[in-house]
Protein backbone atom coordinates (compact mmCIF):
# COMPACT_ATOMS: atom_id res chain seq x y z
CA UNK A 1 0.00 0.00 0.00
CA UNK A 2 2.95 2.32 0.48
CA UNK A 3 4.22 2.06 -3.10
CA UNK A 4 1.31 3.98 -4.72
CA UNK A 5 1.78 6.69 -2.08
CA UNK A 6 5.44 7.14 -3.06
CA UNK A 7 4.47 7.28 -6.71
CA UNK A 8 1.80 9.88 -6.00
CA UNK A 9 4.26 12.35 -4.49
CA UNK A 10 6.44 12.68 -7.63
CA UNK A 11 3.32 12.90 -9.77
CA UNK A 12 2.01 15.71 -7.61
CA UNK A 13 5.36 17.51 -7.78
CA UNK A 14 5.41 17.20 -11.56
CA UNK A 15 1.91 18.64 -11.71
CA UNK A 16 2.86 21.43 -9.31
CA UNK A 17 6.04 22.16 -11.28
CA UNK A 18 4.10 22.36 -14.49
CA UNK A 19 1.72 24.77 -12.86
CA UNK A 20 4.56 26.91 -11.60
CA UNK A 21 6.21 27.01 -15.03
CA UNK A 22 3.10 28.42 -16.60
CA UNK A 23 3.58 32.20 -17.06
CA UNK A 24 6.78 31.95 -14.99
CA UNK A 25 8.64 34.60 -17.01
CA UNK A 26 5.69 36.95 -17.12
CA UNK A 27 5.00 36.65 -13.41
CA UNK A 28 8.64 37.18 -12.46
CA UNK A 29 9.37 40.07 -14.81
CA UNK A 30 9.16 43.58 -13.37
CA UNK A 31 7.04 45.52 -15.88
CA UNK A 32 8.69 48.74 -14.69
CA UNK A 33 12.28 47.55 -14.89
CA UNK A 34 14.72 49.30 -17.23
CA UNK A 35 15.89 46.68 -19.72
CA UNK A 36 17.52 48.93 -22.31
CA UNK A 37 19.67 52.03 -21.98
CA UNK A 38 19.63 54.95 -24.38
CA UNK A 39 23.28 55.66 -25.21
CA UNK A 40 22.40 59.31 -25.87
CA UNK A 41 21.37 59.70 -22.23
CA UNK A 42 24.59 58.05 -21.07
CA UNK A 43 26.43 60.58 -23.23
CA UNK A 44 24.48 63.52 -21.80
CA UNK A 45 25.28 62.43 -18.26
CA UNK A 46 28.95 62.10 -19.09
CA UNK A 47 29.06 65.56 -20.66
CA UNK A 48 28.78 67.03 -17.17
CA UNK A 49 32.18 66.03 -15.83
CA UNK A 50 34.45 68.14 -13.65
CA UNK A 51 36.87 70.73 -15.02
CA UNK A 52 39.30 69.88 -12.24
CA UNK A 53 39.61 68.51 -8.74
CA UNK A 54 38.30 71.73 -7.20
CA UNK A 55 39.23 75.28 -6.27
CA UNK A 56 41.60 74.06 -3.55
CA UNK A 57 43.68 71.99 -5.96
CA UNK A 58 44.56 73.19 -9.48
CA UNK A 59 43.51 76.80 -8.91
CA UNK A 60 45.53 76.91 -5.71
CA UNK A 61 48.62 75.52 -7.47
CA UNK A 62 48.43 78.32 -10.06
CA UNK A 63 47.76 80.89 -7.32
CA UNK A 64 44.30 82.08 -8.30
CA UNK A 65 42.70 80.81 -5.12
CA UNK A 66 43.78 79.93 -1.60
CA UNK A 67 42.61 78.15 1.52
CA UNK A 68 44.96 79.45 4.24
CA UNK A 69 43.92 76.88 6.85
CA UNK A 70 46.53 74.15 7.29
CA UNK A 71 44.93 71.71 9.70
CA UNK A 72 43.53 68.25 8.98
CA UNK A 73 41.10 68.18 6.07
CA UNK A 74 42.06 71.67 4.88
CA UNK A 75 45.77 70.93 4.52
CA UNK A 76 46.36 70.78 0.79
CA UNK A 77 48.21 72.26 -2.18
CA UNK A 78 48.44 75.70 -0.58
CA UNK A 79 50.91 74.08 1.79
CA UNK A 80 52.50 71.78 -0.80
CA UNK A 81 50.79 68.79 0.84
CA UNK A 82 50.00 65.51 -0.90
CA UNK A 83 46.49 64.90 0.45
CA UNK A 84 44.09 62.34 -1.03
CA UNK A 85 41.17 64.63 -0.29
CA UNK A 86 42.41 67.09 -2.92
CA UNK A 87 43.97 64.66 -5.38
CA UNK A 88 40.95 62.52 -6.15
CA UNK A 89 38.31 64.88 -7.52
CA UNK A 90 39.27 64.72 -11.18
CA UNK A 91 39.95 60.98 -11.02
CA UNK A 92 36.63 60.06 -9.40
CA UNK A 93 34.49 62.33 -11.53
CA UNK A 94 36.18 61.30 -14.77
CA UNK A 95 36.12 57.54 -14.25
CA UNK A 96 32.89 56.93 -12.40
CA UNK A 97 30.99 60.18 -12.25
CA UNK A 98 30.30 59.44 -8.56
CA UNK A 99 28.87 62.44 -6.80
CA UNK A 100 26.74 63.57 -3.85
CA UNK A 101 23.10 64.51 -4.21
CA UNK A 102 22.22 67.61 -6.22
CA UNK A 103 25.40 67.15 -8.22
CA UNK A 104 25.33 67.26 -12.02
CA UNK A 105 28.06 64.68 -12.49
CA UNK A 106 25.91 61.73 -13.47
CA UNK A 107 28.20 59.95 -15.86
CA UNK A 108 31.84 59.47 -16.53
CA UNK A 109 34.13 57.37 -18.66
CA UNK A 110 32.28 54.20 -17.70
CA UNK A 111 29.11 55.71 -19.20
CA UNK A 112 30.92 56.71 -22.39
CA UNK A 113 32.48 53.26 -22.75
CA UNK A 114 29.11 51.59 -22.22
CA UNK A 115 27.47 53.90 -24.74
CA UNK A 116 30.19 53.09 -27.28
CA UNK A 117 29.65 49.37 -26.69
CA UNK A 118 25.92 49.75 -27.36
CA UNK A 119 26.63 51.70 -30.56
CA UNK A 120 29.35 49.36 -31.85
CA UNK A 121 28.81 48.77 -35.56
CA UNK A 122 26.11 51.44 -35.82
CA UNK A 123 25.28 52.94 -39.19
CA UNK A 124 22.41 55.14 -37.99
CA UNK A 125 23.99 56.89 -35.00
CA UNK A 126 27.40 57.83 -36.38
CA UNK A 127 27.17 61.41 -35.12
CA UNK A 128 26.29 60.31 -31.59
CA UNK A 129 29.18 57.84 -31.61
CA UNK A 130 31.55 60.53 -32.92
CA UNK A 131 30.51 63.01 -30.22
CA UNK A 132 31.06 60.35 -27.57
CA UNK A 133 34.55 59.61 -28.91
CA UNK A 134 35.46 63.30 -28.91
CA UNK A 135 34.18 63.83 -25.39
CA UNK A 136 35.87 60.69 -24.12
CA UNK A 137 39.15 62.04 -25.52
CA UNK A 138 38.57 65.30 -23.68
CA UNK A 139 38.03 63.44 -20.42
CA UNK A 140 41.19 61.38 -20.82
CA UNK A 141 43.27 64.42 -21.76
CA UNK A 142 42.43 65.83 -18.34
CA UNK A 143 43.33 62.59 -16.57
CA UNK A 144 46.70 62.25 -18.31
CA UNK A 145 47.45 65.94 -17.77
CA UNK A 146 46.88 65.63 -14.05
CA UNK A 147 48.15 62.14 -13.19
CA UNK A 148 50.39 60.88 -16.02
CA UNK A 149 49.97 57.15 -16.75
CA UNK A 150 46.36 56.13 -16.14
CA UNK A 151 44.02 53.26 -17.04
CA UNK A 152 42.91 53.94 -20.62
CA UNK A 153 42.50 51.00 -23.00
CA UNK A 154 40.91 48.84 -20.24
CA UNK A 155 39.12 51.66 -18.43
CA UNK A 156 35.36 51.55 -17.92
CA UNK A 157 35.06 47.95 -19.07
CA UNK A 158 34.01 46.21 -15.87
CA UNK A 159 30.43 45.89 -17.12
CA UNK A 160 31.11 45.46 -20.84
CA UNK A 161 34.18 43.20 -20.72
CA UNK A 162 34.52 42.06 -17.12
CA UNK A 163 37.80 43.96 -16.64
CA UNK A 164 37.79 44.86 -12.95
CA UNK A 165 41.49 45.63 -12.58
CA UNK A 166 42.49 47.84 -15.52
CA UNK A 167 46.15 48.26 -16.31
CA UNK A 168 47.67 51.73 -16.46
CA UNK A 169 48.81 52.80 -19.91
CA UNK A 170 51.75 54.96 -20.90
CA UNK A 171 50.70 58.61 -21.00
CA UNK A 172 52.39 59.32 -24.33
CA UNK A 173 50.71 56.27 -25.88
CA UNK A 174 47.35 57.48 -24.58
CA UNK A 175 47.92 60.90 -26.10
CA UNK A 176 48.76 59.28 -29.45
CA UNK A 177 45.46 57.41 -29.35
CA UNK A 178 43.54 60.53 -28.28
CA UNK A 179 44.92 62.31 -31.33
CA UNK A 180 43.65 59.46 -33.52
CA UNK A 181 40.27 59.40 -31.78
CA UNK A 182 39.69 63.15 -32.11
CA UNK A 183 40.77 63.18 -35.76
CA UNK A 184 38.73 60.14 -36.79
CA UNK A 185 35.63 61.13 -34.85
CA UNK A 186 35.68 64.71 -36.09
CA UNK A 187 36.07 63.56 -39.68
CA UNK A 188 33.24 61.04 -39.26
CA UNK A 189 30.68 63.68 -38.24
CA UNK A 190 28.02 63.87 -40.96
CA UNK A 191 25.74 66.90 -41.44
CA UNK A 192 23.24 64.63 -43.20
CA UNK A 193 23.35 62.10 -40.37
CA UNK A 194 21.62 61.67 -37.02
CA UNK A 195 20.62 64.59 -34.78
CA UNK A 196 21.41 64.06 -31.08
CA UNK A 197 18.66 65.76 -29.12
CA UNK A 198 20.12 64.79 -25.71
CA UNK A 199 23.41 66.67 -26.34
CA UNK A 200 23.65 69.23 -23.54
CA UNK A 201 26.04 71.50 -25.41
CA UNK A 202 24.44 71.76 -28.84
CA UNK A 203 21.17 69.84 -28.60
CA UNK A 204 17.53 70.53 -27.88
CA UNK A 205 18.11 71.51 -24.23
CA UNK A 206 21.37 73.41 -24.65
CA UNK A 207 21.65 76.97 -23.36
CA UNK A 208 21.14 77.99 -27.00
CA UNK A 209 19.01 75.15 -28.40
CA UNK A 210 19.91 73.59 -31.72
CA UNK A 211 17.48 71.33 -33.58
CA UNK A 212 19.33 70.75 -36.85
CA UNK A 213 21.81 67.91 -37.34
CA UNK A 214 23.81 70.01 -39.80
CA UNK A 215 24.20 72.89 -37.34
CA UNK A 216 24.97 70.53 -34.47
CA UNK A 217 27.63 68.73 -36.50
CA UNK A 218 29.22 72.04 -37.53
CA UNK A 219 29.54 72.94 -33.84
CA UNK A 220 31.04 69.57 -32.91
CA UNK A 221 33.56 69.76 -35.74
CA UNK A 222 34.79 73.01 -34.23
CA UNK A 223 34.95 71.33 -30.81
CA UNK A 224 36.97 68.47 -32.26
CA UNK A 225 39.50 70.70 -33.99
CA UNK A 226 39.74 73.02 -30.97
CA UNK A 227 40.55 70.00 -28.80
CA UNK A 228 43.10 68.86 -31.37
CA UNK A 229 44.71 72.31 -31.15
CA UNK A 230 44.76 72.08 -27.35
CA UNK A 231 46.29 68.61 -27.51
CA UNK A 232 48.85 69.71 -30.07
CA UNK A 233 49.99 72.69 -28.03
CA UNK A 234 50.74 70.36 -25.11
CA UNK A 235 53.70 69.07 -27.15
CA UNK A 236 55.31 72.51 -27.43
CA UNK A 237 58.03 71.76 -24.85
CA UNK A 238 58.97 68.27 -25.98
CA UNK A 239 58.23 68.05 -29.70
CA UNK A 240 58.00 71.38 -31.49
CA UNK A 241 57.52 69.80 -34.89
CA UNK A 242 54.54 67.76 -33.69
CA UNK A 243 53.02 70.76 -31.92
CA UNK A 244 53.36 72.82 -35.09
CA UNK A 245 51.88 70.08 -37.27
CA UNK A 246 48.83 69.55 -35.06
CA UNK A 247 48.24 73.29 -34.61
CA UNK A 248 48.29 73.75 -38.37
CA UNK A 249 45.97 70.77 -38.90
CA UNK A 250 43.47 72.06 -36.37
CA UNK A 251 43.60 75.57 -37.79
CA UNK A 252 42.99 74.29 -41.30
CA UNK A 253 40.19 72.00 -40.14
CA UNK A 254 38.32 74.86 -38.48
CA UNK A 255 38.35 75.72 -34.79
CA UNK A 256 35.93 77.84 -32.76
CA UNK A 257 35.25 81.28 -34.22
CA UNK A 258 32.96 82.94 -31.64
CA UNK A 259 31.43 82.49 -28.19
CA UNK A 260 28.49 80.80 -29.91
CA UNK A 261 30.81 77.79 -30.23
CA UNK A 262 31.61 77.57 -26.49
CA UNK A 263 31.15 74.20 -24.78
CA UNK A 264 29.23 74.93 -21.58
CA UNK A 265 26.12 74.20 -19.54
CA UNK A 266 24.00 76.38 -17.28
CA UNK A 267 22.45 75.32 -13.96
CA UNK A 268 19.21 76.15 -12.20
CA UNK A 269 20.60 75.61 -8.68
CA UNK A 270 17.83 73.16 -7.79
CA UNK A 271 17.92 70.17 -10.09
CA UNK A 272 21.59 70.72 -10.85
CA UNK A 273 24.24 73.03 -9.44
CA UNK A 274 27.74 74.12 -10.32
CA UNK A 275 29.61 71.52 -8.29
CA UNK A 276 32.87 73.45 -8.27
CA UNK A 277 31.21 76.26 -6.32
CA UNK A 278 29.19 74.35 -3.74
CA UNK A 279 31.72 74.58 -0.91
CA UNK A 280 32.24 78.31 -1.41
CA UNK A 281 28.97 78.97 0.38
CA UNK A 282 28.01 75.64 1.97
CA UNK A 283 31.16 74.60 3.82
CA UNK A 284 32.69 77.30 6.03
CA UNK A 285 32.97 80.09 3.41
CA UNK A 286 35.57 81.81 5.62
CA UNK A 287 38.05 79.16 4.45
CA UNK A 288 38.06 80.37 0.86
CA UNK A 289 39.79 83.44 -0.61
CA UNK A 290 41.20 84.84 -3.81
CA UNK A 291 44.98 84.54 -4.00
CA UNK A 292 47.28 87.55 -3.98
CA UNK A 293 48.97 86.99 -7.39
CA UNK A 294 45.62 86.75 -9.17
CA UNK A 295 44.11 89.78 -7.44
CA UNK A 296 47.28 91.79 -8.03
CA UNK A 297 47.09 90.96 -11.76
CA UNK A 298 43.51 92.27 -11.90
CA UNK A 299 44.39 95.41 -9.97
CA UNK A 300 47.58 96.21 -11.88
CA UNK A 301 45.66 96.31 -15.17
CA UNK A 302 42.31 97.62 -13.88
CA UNK A 303 40.72 94.52 -15.39
CA UNK A 304 36.99 95.13 -16.03
CA UNK A 305 36.31 91.44 -15.31
CA UNK A 306 37.35 91.93 -11.70
CA UNK A 307 33.89 92.74 -10.21
CA UNK A 308 32.54 89.48 -11.57
CA UNK A 309 35.46 87.46 -10.24
CA UNK A 310 36.34 88.80 -6.79
CA UNK A 311 34.56 90.71 -4.04
CA UNK A 312 34.79 91.70 -0.39
CA UNK A 313 31.85 90.65 1.72
CA UNK A 314 30.87 92.16 5.07
CA UNK A 315 31.13 88.72 6.67
CA UNK A 316 33.39 86.23 4.86
CA UNK A 317 31.62 83.42 6.68
CA UNK A 318 28.22 84.39 5.23
CA UNK A 319 28.83 86.07 1.88
CA UNK A 320 25.33 85.46 0.52
CA UNK A 321 23.89 87.61 3.31
CA UNK A 322 25.64 90.72 1.98
CA UNK A 323 23.27 92.50 -0.45
CA UNK A 324 25.94 94.95 -1.60
CA UNK A 325 29.44 93.45 -1.55
CA UNK A 326 32.39 95.72 -2.22
CA UNK A 327 33.31 95.20 -5.88
CA UNK A 328 35.66 98.16 -6.28
CA UNK A 329 38.89 96.85 -7.75
CA UNK A 330 41.02 99.16 -5.62
CA UNK A 331 39.57 97.59 -2.46
CA UNK A 332 40.44 94.01 -3.37
CA UNK A 333 43.30 92.17 -1.64
CA UNK A 334 44.32 88.56 -2.13
CA UNK A 335 45.65 86.26 0.57
CA UNK A 336 49.44 85.84 0.31
CA UNK A 337 50.56 82.40 -0.86
CA UNK A 338 51.49 79.88 1.83
CA UNK A 339 50.59 82.08 4.81
CA UNK A 340 48.89 80.23 7.66
CA UNK A 341 45.43 81.44 8.67
CA UNK A 342 46.43 82.39 12.24
CA UNK A 343 49.10 84.74 10.92
CA UNK A 344 46.60 86.63 8.76
CA UNK A 345 44.94 88.04 11.87
CA UNK A 346 48.04 90.03 12.82
CA UNK A 347 50.42 92.57 11.22
CA UNK A 348 51.84 92.78 8.64
CA UNK A 349 48.68 91.13 7.30
CA UNK A 350 45.23 92.69 7.03
CA UNK A 351 43.58 91.12 10.07
CA UNK A 352 40.02 89.87 10.50
CA UNK A 353 36.67 91.02 9.20
CA UNK A 354 33.35 89.60 10.36
CA UNK A 355 33.72 85.85 10.77
CA UNK A 356 36.80 85.61 8.57
CA UNK A 357 39.77 87.56 7.27
CA UNK A 358 39.98 91.00 5.71
CA UNK A 359 40.67 89.74 2.21
CA UNK A 360 38.78 89.26 -1.05
CA UNK A 361 36.88 86.11 -1.89
CA UNK A 362 35.55 84.76 -5.14
CA UNK A 363 32.36 86.57 -6.02
CA UNK A 364 29.87 83.88 -4.96
CA UNK A 365 27.06 85.84 -6.56
CA UNK A 366 28.67 85.63 -9.98
CA UNK A 367 31.66 83.49 -10.99
CA UNK A 368 31.43 81.56 -7.70
CA UNK A 369 27.66 81.11 -7.80
CA UNK A 370 26.07 77.69 -7.63
CA UNK A 371 24.16 78.66 -10.77
CA UNK A 372 27.24 79.87 -12.65
CA UNK A 373 27.79 78.08 -15.97
CA UNK A 374 30.56 75.52 -16.40
CA UNK A 375 32.83 76.00 -19.42
CA UNK A 376 34.97 73.16 -20.79
CA UNK A 377 36.31 74.53 -24.09
CA UNK A 378 35.93 78.17 -25.08
CA UNK A 379 36.54 80.42 -28.04
CA UNK A 380 38.62 82.65 -25.74
CA UNK A 381 41.00 79.80 -24.88
CA UNK A 382 41.12 78.64 -28.49
CA UNK A 383 41.85 82.13 -29.81
CA UNK A 384 44.68 82.60 -27.31
CA UNK A 385 46.21 79.28 -28.39
CA UNK A 386 46.00 80.47 -31.99
CA UNK A 387 47.74 83.68 -30.93
CA UNK A 388 50.65 81.66 -29.58
CA UNK A 389 50.74 79.47 -32.67
CA UNK A 390 50.75 82.52 -34.95
CA UNK A 391 53.48 84.20 -32.93
CA UNK A 392 55.62 81.06 -33.30
CA UNK A 393 54.95 80.87 -37.02
CA UNK A 394 53.01 77.61 -36.81
CA UNK A 395 49.97 79.12 -38.54
CA UNK A 396 49.89 82.06 -40.97
CA UNK A 397 49.94 85.74 -40.08
CA UNK A 398 52.87 86.38 -37.75
CA UNK A 399 52.58 89.14 -35.16
CA UNK A 400 49.63 90.83 -36.86
CA UNK A 401 47.54 87.65 -36.66
CA UNK A 402 48.83 86.90 -33.15
CA UNK A 403 47.69 90.32 -31.95
CA UNK A 404 44.26 89.86 -33.53
CA UNK A 405 43.79 86.42 -31.95
CA UNK A 406 45.09 87.75 -28.63
CA UNK A 407 42.67 90.66 -28.50
CA UNK A 408 39.78 88.52 -29.74
CA UNK A 409 40.49 86.01 -26.97
CA UNK A 410 40.45 88.68 -24.28
CA UNK A 411 37.25 90.33 -25.45
CA UNK A 412 35.57 86.95 -25.95
CA UNK A 413 36.31 86.03 -22.35
CA UNK A 414 34.95 89.37 -21.18
CA UNK A 415 31.75 88.74 -23.11
CA UNK A 416 31.08 85.43 -21.33
CA UNK A 417 30.29 87.32 -18.12
CA UNK A 418 27.00 88.47 -19.59
CA UNK A 419 25.56 84.97 -19.06
CA UNK A 420 26.66 84.63 -15.42
CA UNK A 421 24.21 85.28 -12.57
CA UNK A 422 24.65 88.92 -11.57
CA UNK A 423 27.04 89.29 -14.47
CA UNK A 424 26.82 91.90 -17.18
CA UNK A 425 28.13 93.27 -20.42
CA UNK A 426 31.51 94.97 -20.40
CA UNK A 427 31.41 98.13 -22.48
CA UNK A 428 33.37 98.62 -25.68
CA UNK A 429 35.12 101.56 -24.02
CA UNK A 430 36.23 99.42 -21.09
CA UNK A 431 37.52 96.74 -23.46
CA UNK A 432 39.43 99.25 -25.56
CA UNK A 433 40.95 100.88 -22.49
CA UNK A 434 42.05 97.52 -21.12
CA UNK A 435 43.63 96.38 -24.39
CA UNK A 436 45.60 99.65 -24.51
CA UNK A 437 46.95 99.31 -20.96
CA UNK A 438 50.76 99.11 -21.18
CA UNK A 439 50.71 95.89 -19.12
CA UNK A 440 48.19 94.30 -21.50
CA UNK A 441 48.82 95.80 -24.95
CA UNK A 442 50.27 93.29 -27.40
CA UNK A 443 53.94 93.63 -28.24
CA UNK A 444 56.18 91.22 -30.07
CA UNK A 445 58.83 91.02 -27.35
CA UNK A 446 56.52 89.99 -24.52
CA UNK A 447 53.90 88.24 -26.65
CA UNK A 448 54.14 84.76 -25.15
CA UNK A 449 53.99 86.07 -21.60
CA UNK A 450 51.02 88.32 -22.42
CA UNK A 451 49.12 85.60 -24.27
CA UNK A 452 49.55 82.95 -21.61
CA UNK A 453 48.84 85.30 -18.72
CA UNK A 454 45.50 85.99 -20.39
CA UNK A 455 44.97 82.23 -20.79
CA UNK A 456 45.44 81.98 -17.01
CA UNK A 457 42.71 84.57 -16.48
CA UNK A 458 40.38 83.07 -19.11
CA UNK A 459 40.72 79.64 -17.46
CA UNK A 460 39.82 80.77 -13.94
CA UNK A 461 36.88 78.35 -13.77
CA UNK A 462 38.72 75.51 -15.52
CA UNK A 463 41.44 74.51 -13.10
CA UNK A 464 42.88 71.75 -15.26
CA UNK A 465 43.48 74.13 -18.17
CA UNK A 466 44.91 76.91 -16.01
CA UNK A 467 47.40 74.47 -14.43
CA UNK A 468 48.29 72.67 -17.67
CA UNK A 469 49.02 75.86 -19.55
CA UNK A 470 51.13 77.20 -16.68
CA UNK A 471 53.24 74.03 -16.66
CA UNK A 472 53.53 74.08 -20.43
CA UNK A 473 54.54 77.72 -20.84
CA UNK A 474 55.84 78.93 -17.46
CA UNK A 475 53.40 81.86 -17.60
CA UNK A 476 52.29 83.79 -15.74
CA UNK A 477 55.59 84.29 -13.95
CA UNK A 478 54.64 83.04 -10.49
CA UNK A 479 56.98 82.58 -7.54
CA UNK A 480 57.05 79.11 -5.93
CA UNK A 481 55.17 78.54 -2.71
CA UNK A 482 57.92 78.36 -0.08
CA UNK A 483 55.77 77.73 2.98
CA UNK A 484 57.90 74.57 3.28
CA UNK A 485 60.39 72.65 1.18
CA UNK A 486 58.13 69.72 0.31
CA UNK A 487 58.61 70.49 -3.39
CA UNK A 488 62.31 71.31 -3.30
CA UNK A 489 61.59 74.94 -4.05
CA UNK A 490 59.42 74.22 -7.11
CA UNK A 491 55.78 73.77 -8.05
CA UNK A 492 53.37 70.84 -7.95
CA UNK A 493 53.65 69.11 -11.35
CA UNK A 494 51.13 66.28 -11.01
CA UNK A 495 48.61 64.82 -8.58
CA UNK A 496 49.35 61.50 -6.94
CA UNK A 497 47.06 58.55 -7.55
CA UNK A 498 44.17 57.94 -5.14
CA UNK A 499 45.27 55.94 -2.11
CA UNK A 500 42.52 53.40 -2.70
CA UNK A 501 44.19 52.32 -5.96
CA UNK A 502 46.92 50.64 -3.89
CA UNK A 503 44.27 48.48 -2.24
CA UNK A 504 41.86 48.00 -5.13
CA UNK A 505 44.22 47.66 -8.08
CA UNK A 506 47.57 46.99 -6.42
CA UNK A 507 49.50 45.17 -9.14
CA UNK A 508 48.65 47.68 -11.83
CA UNK A 509 49.12 50.64 -9.50
CA UNK A 510 52.63 49.50 -8.52
CA UNK A 511 53.56 48.96 -12.16
CA UNK A 512 52.36 52.48 -12.97
CA UNK A 513 54.40 54.02 -10.17
CA UNK A 514 57.48 52.16 -11.36
CA UNK A 515 56.90 53.38 -14.90
CA UNK A 516 56.59 56.96 -13.61
CA UNK A 517 60.08 56.75 -12.08
CA UNK A 518 59.27 54.90 -8.87
CA UNK A 519 57.68 57.86 -7.08
CA UNK A 520 53.97 58.60 -6.82
CA UNK A 521 54.33 62.19 -5.66
CA UNK A 522 53.63 65.82 -6.56
CA UNK A 523 56.98 66.56 -8.20
CA UNK A 524 56.99 63.79 -10.84
CA UNK A 525 56.10 65.12 -14.27
CA UNK A 526 53.71 64.00 -16.99
CA UNK A 527 55.38 63.22 -20.31
CA UNK A 528 54.84 66.61 -22.00
CA UNK A 529 55.97 68.62 -18.95
CA UNK A 530 59.75 68.33 -19.25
Amino acid sequence: MKKPFHIAIPAFLIFLSAGCDKNFVKINTDPYAVTTIDPALLFAGAERTFTGAGWETENTIVQQFVNPFNAGATLGPNFNADIDNFNNGRWDASYTGSAPLNNPVTGGIKSLVQAMAILKGTTTSVNLLSMIRIWKAQAFMGLVDEYGNVPYFDAGKAYTDGIFYPKYDDAAAIYADLEKEIREATNALNPAGDYVSADLFFGKNAASPITSAATQVAKWKKVGYSLLLRLGMRYSKINTAKAQSLAAEAFTGGVMTSNADNVYVKYDGTIATNVLNVNLVNNNPRFYYAAEPFVNQLKATNDPRSPFMVAKFADPNNPLADPNPDLAIADQYGVPIGVISDALANPPYRGTRGGGYNYSQLNVKCVGSQTAPTFWVTYAQTSLLLAEAAKKGWIPGGDAAAQSYYENGITADMDTYSIYPNGGAISTTAKTTYLADPAVAYNSTDALQLINTQYWIASLTNGTEAWCNFRRTGYPALSPNLSNNNLNGGFIHRLSYPDYELANNKTNYLAAVQAMGGQDNLTARVFWDK
